[in-house]
């Protein structure tokens, strides 16, 4: 995640009179009152909705029906999964999906491992099912697929089919797997001359999607909406599943667009577009942020809640990156650090109108807990980590004050604080419910490999496409610029050694889903999706502080349209 800065010199309306103030000209919020519309939405359904809700449950047993009648081969048992997990379902049929993937698991090297069996389709399939569930199988299979000289076999790239399937299945890699790096390469090549040659199947339409969103990074919603659009055109449809996707994805939009319609006349009553005017204006694209961490109904609440501190923290963000002096900033750090209403008194009142909501959410959160009958032991690593944030800001506007031009490894070891993972996936476990346990948020509290991962892709991600932004006013030294200072290269140098960090990372969060894991699964899944969504967001520019373009598109398609 990145709420870092990208602006263009400008100076538009703030609190304060202080000429000396860094400013930054961000656009208006882009949807005005659009969802506000849903504000006045009851979250007790409607005779219609609890009809849609029956239609979709004898759907649901349908499909069910499906995955454990037993009357299916192997291959066809995963492909039924592929479709389900591609059309957004699988939330649906976690325990039937998890007793398939386990008996594929189980005779795996067995089934795959022959020479004989080469099917490419088939294999690299089984392989990314089982690897996206947390199966640690070996990607020894793949190597019956090479030539003598260690090359993929050329022949291969007539099986369109296969190359798409092992591309996606390259994206499980973990460190030391030669055969995946090259598999990536070799799919990648011929796969896009396969989407140069126009063709308008759907195999096309999904490789030219692929190519630009594999589906190890991207989002549940973003990838149902488009599979939704072609899954009938392929020769295996199955018309259930298809009725099964298209009523759970407008069902599961409607909640959305309530809690969406809530969380934005929350946000219009603190009236920061007129009040903090410096500061970007972005509660629906944050709704958005936070529904690709988790889009699940049974996590409505922890959506709210992590919608509502993300939405401030931006506004924090923009405090200590572009309004506030550094005396203020003093001021501001240690009100944060004391957590208590009484500091009301000792802040500029711009500060103070997102001073007090931020300690409020936090407050609701803590009640919520308490009234379901659990400990809200995770508060206190949560807000712990809100003041390590803050802390951070704090000492890069200190760097900024004093033009300090700090070494890649010192800029690293701050900027990946300022990404605000940690906070975020903290705060995202308090309302996940009993699999947040204590042991859980002291494993949180450690620094895991999975969250320094998140981070340096997050923090990377950002500063590749932002940096020259953040040249047209104070502001540190990105990562860009520090490794080339501190190494001595050229700016595509420097690009490409990031990257291969920002690759790196990707290993490691891979590594970190695979059995035994650290943590339990539906919590690494929450900070592993947060680097999905900077995927998206920080795709050739930074689509969430200039967001009226693809990131529109993105949040219309899945926010406002329904499938029809």
């Amino acid at each position: 995640m990145a709420l870092y800065v990208h602006s263009t010199t400008g100076s538009p309306p703030h609190v304060g009179t202080d000429s000396t103030r860094k400013t930054a000209s961000y656009h208006p919020s882009i949807w005005e009152n659009k969802f506000l519309a849903y504000s006045n939405s009851s979250f007790e359904k409607t005779d219609l909705e609890h009809k849609e809700e029956e239609h979709l449950q004898l759907l649901k047993q349908e499909v069910k029906k499906m995955l454990t009648a037993g009357d299916r081969t192997q291959q066809e048992l995963m492909s039924l999964i592929d479709d389900i997990q591609r059309l957004g379902l699988s939330y649906h049929f976690e325990a039937e999906i998890d007793t398939l993937l386990l008996h594929f698991k189980d005779n795996f090297r067995e089934y795959y491992g022959r020479k004989t069996d080469d099917d490419l389709h088939d294999v690299a399939l089984c392989f990314r099912l089982l690897r996206h569930q947390g199966h640690s199988v070996s990607s020894d299979v793949f190597y019956k697929f090479k030539d003598r000289n260690g090359k993929f076999l050329e022949k291969l790239a007539k099986d369109v089919k296969g190359m798409l399937s092992l591309f996606e299945a390259a994206h499980f890699r973990v460190h030391g797997e030669d055969v995946l790096d090259d598999a990536l390469e070799f799919t990648t090549s011929h796969l896009n001359q396969c989407v140069n040659s126009k063709s308008t199947s759907p195999l096309v339409d999904l490789v030219g999607r692929a190519l630009k969103y594999p589906l190890r990074k991207s989002l549940n919603r973003l990838v149902a909406r488009h599979y939704i659009s072609i899954y009938h055109k392929t020769d295996r449809h199955n018309q259930v599943l298809l009725d099964l996707a298209k009523s759970d994805f407008n069902l599961v939009q409607k909640l959305h667009q309530k809690e969406l319609g809530h969380i934005t006349g929350w946000w219009k009553d603190l009236d920061f577009a007129r009040k903090l005017s410096f500061a970007r204006d972005r509660v629906v694209e944050c709704y958005f942020w936070i529904s690709g961490v988790y889009f699940e109904p049974r996590y409505a609440s922890a959506r709210k809640f992590l919608t509502k501190v993300l939405s401030l923290t931006s506004v924090v963000d923009d405090i200590y990156d572009v309004h506030g002096t550094i005396e203020e900033l003093q001021q501001f750090t240690d009100a944060i650090e004391k957590w208590d209403i009484s500091s009301l008194d000792q802040l500029p009142e711009y500060m103070g109108l997102c001073y007090q909501p931020l300690l409020g959410i936090f407050a609701e959160a803590k009640e919520e807990i308490t009234k379901s009958g659990r400990q809200s032991y995770g508060m206190g690593y949560a807000i712990n980590a809100y003041k390590r944030l803050t802390r951070a800001y704090f000492h890069e506007a200190k760097w900024c004050e004093v033009h300090y031009f700090p070494t890649f490894e010192e800029y690293m070891g701050v900027a990946l604080v300022t990404g605000a993972i940690k906070m975020l996936s903290a705060s995202s476990f308090l309302l996940m419910g009993d699999v947040a346990t204590r042991e859980s948020f002291v494993w949180m509290a450690t620094d895991p490999l999975i969250v320094r991962a998140s981070s340096v892709i997050c923090r990377l991600s950002d500063d590749i496409v932002g940096h020259e932004f953040e040249k047209q006013r104070p502001h540190i030294p990105s990562s860009v610029e520090c490794f080339m200072k501190q190494y001595g290269v050229e700016i595509d140098t420097a690009y490409d050694a990031l990257q291969k960090r920002i690759i790196n990372a990707w290993k490691d969060m891979n590594q970190e889903c695979l059995h035994p894991t650290v943590a339990p699964m539906p919590l690494l899944t929450r900070v592993f999706n947060m680097a999905c969504v900077i995927n998206l967001l920080y795709d050739g520019y930074d689509g969430y502080t200039h967001s009226s373009t693809a990131t529109k598109d993105m949040i219309t398609s899945i926010l406002l349209d329904p499938v029809s």
